[in-house]
Formats: structure tokens, sequence, C-alpha cells
């Protein structure tokens, strides 16, 4: 391979690449959310500046999604807390969880989401939505919702998704030392919203030193949804550098 070829490659293996250019377009997205109270100390420790945590709450996100081009079928789920931006609105991506490779690493890679390998499951058991995350043979999470109880208009199943997310990337070089440390931020659209609800929620989250999700305590169930989608997901745009700011 001549060396001017080399930077034509996006990824590695070069011969068999982790995930495809194919832009994501989501088909059938379904989506468990809980939004609850949390730690207000605990949240400020983990918000990187410029963002300001104003109120503590917290999103928990299951996501099902059967249909992602160059992706296949896949999970994941993620905590993300509320944050402002010079008075604008949007959360912060703190952990996502996701039980396929191709995904991590585009969503490592091309983007900035900060992505592990774990085993999140979302179904439905009789009368109620399960979601839960298992990191190993561990239990980290368990999410349960009544079945479709209330209809949300489009514009409240927009709001839960749709809000500017932040996302930390940092990437070390050779030398140990951060090569990339930035703070991105990134949009869905094309959105079709397939069906919204809203029911009964409750939330357990369980002590795991790889998965610390229960170091957000969860202090009260503000709101929950259950949504299904089509989407698109946008390119991410730098926000900060922090070694050149």
């Amino acid at each position: 391979m001549r060396a001017l070829d080399v930077p034509e490659r996006f990824t590695t293996p070069i011969d068999s690449p982790a995930y495809p250019m194919t832009p994501p377009r989501f088909t059938d997205r379904e989506y468990l959310n809980i939004t609850y109270r949390s730690d207000l100390d605990v949240l400020r420790r983990l918000v990187p500046e410029p963002l300001t945590v104003v109120d503590p709450l917290v999103r928990f996100e299951m996501m099902r999604m059967p249909d992602s081009t160059g992706l296949g079928d896949y999970s994941e789920c993620g905590l993300l807390i509320k944050v402002e931006l010079d008075g604008e609105e949007g959360e912060f991506n703190l952990a996502m969880y996701v039980d396929s490779l191709p995904a991590i690493a585009s969503g490592r890679e091309l983007s900035a989401y900060p992505k592990k390998l774990a085993n999140p499951r979302l179904y439905l058991e009789s009368d109620t939505l399960v979601g839960t995350l298992d990191y190993g043979s561990l239990r980290v999470a368990t999410a349960t919702m009544g079945y479709k109880h209330q209809d949300l208009t489009d514009e409240q199943a927009r709001a839960e998704i749709c809000k500017p997310t932040y996302l930390l990337k940092i990437m070390p070089g050779y030398d140990g030392k951060p090569r990339i440390c930035e703070l991105a931020c990134t949009t869905i659209s094309e959105v079709v919203i397939k069906g919204a609800w809203t029911s009964p929620a409750r939330l357990q989250l369980f002590t795991h030193v790889m998965a610390p999700m229960a170091d957000l305590p969860v202090l009260e169930v503000v709101s929950s949804s259950h949504i299904l989608t089509d989407l698109t997901l946008g390119h991410a745009n730098l926000v900060r550098d922090y070694l050149n700011s």
C-alpha cells in the first residue's frame, strides 16, 4: 500500500473495517426513558465546564434498535445529565453500555459517544415494559414501566429525545498524555414519532465498580416515557478544545 493511500482508510483493520461509513439511520428505535432527581453535588463533579447543572435531573435511557443502517440489530443503555449552555437546555451523555462492537467502535471513533461493552435488554413482560443492564454476570440496572397507560403528543416525545447532547472525547497519545480532549455536541434529525406513552415507572441501580450508575442515586422518579421512532444521528460538532483554550 502506498503511503498516500493510507489516509484514505477510515478505520482498522484496513482489510476488514470495524464499521461501515454508512450514515446511521434508525428504524423502529424504541426508548424506555426514566427521568429522576439525583444528588446535585455528584452531578456537578461529573459535568465539565462550560456546561452547568441547574436542576439535579438525570435521564436513564434504554434503547432497542432492531434496524440501523450499517450496524444492524443492537441495544444500548445510558445516563444523561440535564445541563445548560448559554441558557439553552441540553444533556451531558455520561456513559453508554452497548452490546455491539461496530456500534461501540463507530460511536467512539467517528463521534465522541462514551460507549462500553455490556448487556442491555428491553422487552415486554405481560403488562410491564422492562429494561435491564448487566455488566458481565452482574445486574447494574432494572427499570420497569407500565405498558402504554397514557399517550404523549409528538411534541412531548420530541422534547424527551431531541435536546442537544454533549459528549466528552478524550484520547491519549503514545506518551500517555491526552492527544484529543474535547467537548462536542450532536443532535438527531429526521425524527418520525410512531408512538409515545407515559406510565408509572421505577428504577433500581446496583453498585458496580466498572459500571457505576449507582453513583448517581435515584432520589425521586420525575417522569417516564416509552417512545417508538425513526431518526438519523447527526455529526458531532466541536464545542471546546480543552488542550487549546
